[in-house]
């Protein structure tokens, strides 16, 4: 009798082995789906929408040192369409409609009718808006928020790196003159948003 106690309280015990074994088998698996949706929820959500503001208010940051005291011979107007393409979506559609038109329309008026009380520097902004008002759906709707506009977003931002560390002469020279750091700072968070968007798209 004691025997066959004994073989049936092993029995018992490998059996909750198992069940145990199996119920952990089960948690990890839960527990790298809930992994996998909250990192697509968060970028998807509330990560990329904060990624696009961040870059949005760095790229018109160098928009703003270029017209002002960075002066540089980069190719700064492709800020333009990098601002185009990753500016948030509430901030895109409200210039995209009537507001944007009526900017646009003030904006060309002035430059048509009295050239010299157009600031130089308003023209890239100026352009900004009229782009952003007359651009057809395939690329207000279709790329912008898709790879290819994600693409072009880092394409542009690494272009803007090199041609920044260049003209300063190395990459420790970008950091250590006057502005340096603000800009190259500025340049590298360009990055941020296309190489997270393009992450988020493969994952």
């Amino acid at each position: 009798m004691g025997n066959k106690n004994y073989l049936a309280m092993k029995t018992d015990a490998s059996a909750t082995e198992e069940l145990i074994t199996s119920d952990l088998k089960d948690l990890g698996n839960a527990a790298k789906k809930l992994a996998n949706h909250a990192i697509k929820l968060g970028g998807l959500g509330f990560g990329t929408s904060f990624l696009q503001w961040v870059v949005s208010v760095a790229a018109i940051y160098l928009l703003i040192l270029d017209r002002t005291n960075w002066k540089t011979n980069i190719l700064t107007s492709l800020l333009i369409p990098y601002i185009f393409l990753s500016l948030p979506s509430l901030v895109f559609s409200l210039f995209r409609g009537e507001v944007g038109k009526w900017i646009a329309f003030v904006a060309i008026v002035v430059r048509l009718f009295f050239p010299r009380h157009f600031i130089d520097w308003l023209e890239l902004p100026a352009a900004l808006i009229l782009l952003m008002v007359v651009s057809p759906s395939f690329l207000a709707d279709t790329v912008r928020g898709n790879w290819i506009g994600l693409g072009i977003c880092l394409v542009i931002g690494c272009y803007l790196l090199q041609e920044h560390i260049r003209a300063s002469g190395g990459f420790r020279n970008s950091f250590t003159k006057t502005n340096g750091i603000s800009n190259t700072v500025g340049i590298i968070l360009l990055l941020v948003y296309p190489v997270w968007g393009l992450i988020l798209y493969i994952l």
